[in-house]
């Protein structure tokens, strides 16, 4: 309530507020060169401020009106950028790197006016199938809360897992699984980016990259440029803006599940720096709606840019975070949370990522220089009784490393029109894991016969430290109306039985794009990419220590796309794409029999047993996509994308996998109304996934030992769940004081109260005081659960989140 009425006067003072200004600053490159480019025009629209970059490209314009406005950058012999939705304040001075991008001399005036770098987001290597999302729209994004995981499912073709997404961020892109996703901070590999991820995958309930380092967002789920290595289905370029030259400066935010601070600013005059800590509150809201289990974790990310000289700069990241994971008795003990608490495991992690850049320049282009580091520590612990586990036995004991050593080089060239680029990279990876998992316990009933033996599996990885390596080139050229692309990339290791062959592995790639007037374009793509199984598979060893994944092939993915793309004006952007995907090589458990494709969406470890490689599988579809960048205070998109998603198992059937929801719907609109208001409106709809049925004999036998469902793979997603929808509201008052600036906001997650399907589950039976099991004879509940209640947890649940929160600008 005190804050509400601080809210209130807050709102009421700034009422009487003067007018405040902001200002902007900046450095100008060419695209493909990255030579500065002195001179460049700049005008914020619908002002009479402007300004020229200097003769090392950089800008400064200071005097803004605060407010929201967007920006043009023109140059002769370029075509003209507009920035959207650049939010001015008198709080923290925004920094920008833009990238110019030659116009073709054989293009007539028509044709250099329609592919303005505007709404359009293609590049020449990626004609379609390729996505950019601003800061600004981060950070708007109703129910995002400022996780970009979270915020990239109103894209096309981006579902969010079997439950919407509304709880984890496993991104499923066009039907495929949740670890055929690449991530790249500023140039750097990622593996990690989400809190509690999933070994093996890369889902987890909450992203860990802090939006006010974010520049842009950039997704390609097709078309990849060659210099991209272990992508299936999707790579993510994250660029983070630079630190401003000029202040110290910085933000505090602070929400229902947050707190995060961030300060940027120069260290002398060739180098600047950002920072930021985050720590979670997720504990104190699950504490406060009831839920048995605490999440709690920290992250921390840096960037350091130093201008070495005028042709060569250095830049240095860093991402880690530390995750912790526990359990509470709620006040409400029910069966759906006794169930919750013994099956789940305890979960322990960090993991860190730091690389460094040298970028140099030559003549026609550049060269860049990355060497990396990340690694990622995954100890996970269940027991028989999760809430007494002082007196219980293990029946999970993991614990895993995975390190990467990481070097790349790249030459990127403008030759007479034509744009080449050609590198190498290689991987020095080591990886441990020691586990004990008892999966079945032996089961003997009241006659002393054996109703099921013991299952288990207690190893320690004997993987020794091994290399990757690849190797890559790209061509392409514009002509006139017509632009193509070629690529071919090959990478091998030193680990798998056939992982020097780099024929095996050859992935060539093109993409083509043709120009019918300034408003219509044809793009088409094909390509054939190439991932090597998680670490997990690779390094998973039978009871004697023997590596039985040796034999492992490099998982296959082949695409087909072509579509349209329509641009009325510089502000909207329409397209209309079909696809077709068709892998190889798809991992299969050897235990039962499916497509690991289904699995890695949940808070365990995926991969950590014995696989074949003869999996196949397909998905294809029609998407549609339609965005109106800011004009006139609204902006919005809207994607629907019809698809299916098939995958085989040891039968070589292709069945629904556990991503053919078949329909994924999304709209999200902003409007700025005077005074620094702002609302935000979301609705995402997704068809109902598929599942398979429980196992209820297997379950209640091993209820008592394992606390989890065991399903029915036999009849492996042969039922299906309902749709999910939601939608989501968020309301932002922005004020401006001297030298500060305030953005209180609001933000209500499925504010109507939609209830979200979710699988069935197995558990048993409470007694009415909570203290132990109903059993059907009186009597304490049997090893073997014989004699226990069976119950079906089918509740789909309706969950309101509103929060409340500020960002304060310094």
């Amino acid at each position: 309530m005190k804050f509400l009425y601080t809210f209130t006067f807050i709102l009421i003072c700034s009422l009487v507020f003067a007018q405040k200004s902001g200002s902007i600053n900046g450095k100008i490159v060419d695209k493909n060169t990255q030579e500065v480019l002195p001179f460049v025009n700049l005008q914020i629209l619908g002002t009479s401020k402007g300004a020229t970059s200097d003769d090392l490209g950089k800008f400064r314009i200071t005097d803004i009106p605060v407010g929201t406005h967007n920006i043009k950058f023109s140059y002769v012999g370029y075509k003209d950028l507009i920035l959207y939705n650049i939010v001015i304040n008198s709080g923290n001075e925004s920094t920008f790197q833009i990238e110019l991008e030659q116009s073709s001399n054989n293009l007539t005036e028509l044709e250099v006016t329609a592919k303005k770098e505007t709404a359009f987001t293609g590049t020449l290597e990626s004609p379609l199938s390729i996505q950019k999302l601003t800061a600004e729209e981060i950070k708007a994004n109703p129910g995002g809360n400022f996780d970009i995981s979270k915020v990239i499912q109103i894209l096309p073709g981006v579902g969010g897992g079997v439950g919407g997404g509304s709880f984890r961020n496993d991104i499923i892109i066009r039907g495929g699984a949740s670890n055929e996703n690449v991530f790249y901070l500023d140039g750097i590999e990622v593996p990690v980016i989400n809190h509690f991820q999933t070994q093996g995958s890369s889902g987890g309930p909450q992203g860990m990259l802090n939006v006010s380092f974010i520049e842009d967002v950039k997704l390609s789920s097709s078309a990849f440029d060659a210099k991209y290595d272990n992508a299936l289905s999707s790579v993510f370029q994250f660029k983070q803006k630079t630190g401003n030259p000029n202040q110290l400066q910085g933000n505090v935010r602070l929400s229902a599940t947050e707190l995060a601070t961030t300060l940027e600013g120069p260290i002398n005059d060739k180098t600047t720096f950002l920072a930021s800590a985050r720590r979670s509150y997720l504990q104190l809201l699950f504490k406060a709606i009831d839920l048995p289990i605490r999440p709690n974790y920290w992250d921390f990310q840096t960037k350091i840019t130093h201008q070495i000289d005028k042709k060569t700069s250095l830049i240095f990241v860093g991402l880690g975070a530390i995750d912790e994971f526990s359990f509470a008795i709620p006040e409400d003990y029910s069966a759906e949370k006794a169930q919750i608490i013994n099956s789940s495991p305890s979960i322990n992690q960090w993991n860190y990522t730091v690389g460094v850049s040298l970028k140099r320049l030559i003549n026609n282009g550049y060269w860049n220089l990355a060497l990396s580091r990340n690694m990622f520590n995954n100890n996970i612990v269940k027991y028989e009784d999760n809430e007494a586990p002082e007196n219980s036995p293990k029946t999970l004991d993991l614990n895993s490393r995975e390190a990467e050593n990481k070097l790349r080089f790249d030459i990127n060239q403008n030759i007479n029109n034509w744009k080449i680029s050609y590198g190498l990279s290689s991987q020095l990876v080591k990886y441990t894991n020691q586990t004990f998992n008892v999966i079945r316990k032996e089961v003997i009933d009241a006659n002393g016969n054996l109703v099921q033996p013991k299952v288990s599996i207690n190893f320690e990885s004997p993987l020794n430290p091994f290399v990757k390596y690849g190797a890559f080139v790209q061509v392409g050229k514009r002509m006139s109306k017509f632009g193509f692309s070629g690529g071919l990339r090959t990478d091998m290791n030193t680990f798998t039985t056939s992982g020097r062959n780099p024929i095996k592995t050859l992935s060539p790639r093109v993409s083509m794009s043709y120009y019918i007037n300034n408003q219509w374009s044809i793009n088409a793509s094909a390509g054939r990419y190439s991932k090597l199984p998680p670490y997990t598979i690779l390094g998973f060893a039978n009871s004697k220590g023997s590596l039985v994944n040796q034999n492992a092939e490099y998982q296959i993915s082949n695409h087909l796309v072509g579509g349209v793309e329509f641009l009325p004006n510089e502000s909207q952007r329409f397209t209309l794409e079909g696809f077709y995907k068709y892998y190889q090589n798809m991992p299969i458990s050897k235990a039962n029999g499916i497509s690991l494709a289904n699995l890695g969406t949940d808070f365990n470890v995926l991969g950590n047993e014995e696989v074949l490689f003869t999996g196949k599988g397909k998905t294809y579809g029609i998407e549609f996509f339609a965005q109106k960048k800011l004009t006139k205070r609204f902006f919005g998109v809207y994607s629907y994308t019809f698809y299916r998603s098939l995958f085989s198992g040891t039968d070589g059937k292709m069945i629904s996998s556990s991503w053919d929801n078949r329909h994924l719907m999304s709209f999200a609109m902003g409007y700025k109304f005077k005074k620094n208001w702002e609302l935000g409106l979301k609705f995402r709809y997704q068809g109902g996934a598929p599942y398979s049925p429980i196992d209820e004999t297997t379950s209640k036998l091993n209820y008592v030992t394992q606390g989890v469902t065991f399903y029915d793979y036999s009849r492996l997603n042969t039922l299906r769940l309902g749709a999910f929808n939601s939608s989501d509201i968020r309301i932002d008052k922005k004020i401006n004081f001297k030298k500060t600036a305030l953005d209180l906001y609001i933000d209500v997650t499925n504010w109507y109260l939609a209830k979200s399907p979710a699988v069935p589950e197995f558990t048993l039976k409470r007694n009415e005081n909570n203290t132990g099991f109903q059993t059907t004879d009186g009597l304490p509940l049997k090893s073997d659960a014989s004699n226990g209640v069976s119950v079906i947890v089918n509740d789909p649940s309706a969950l309101v989140t509103p929060t409340i929160g500020f960002i304060w600008e310094f």
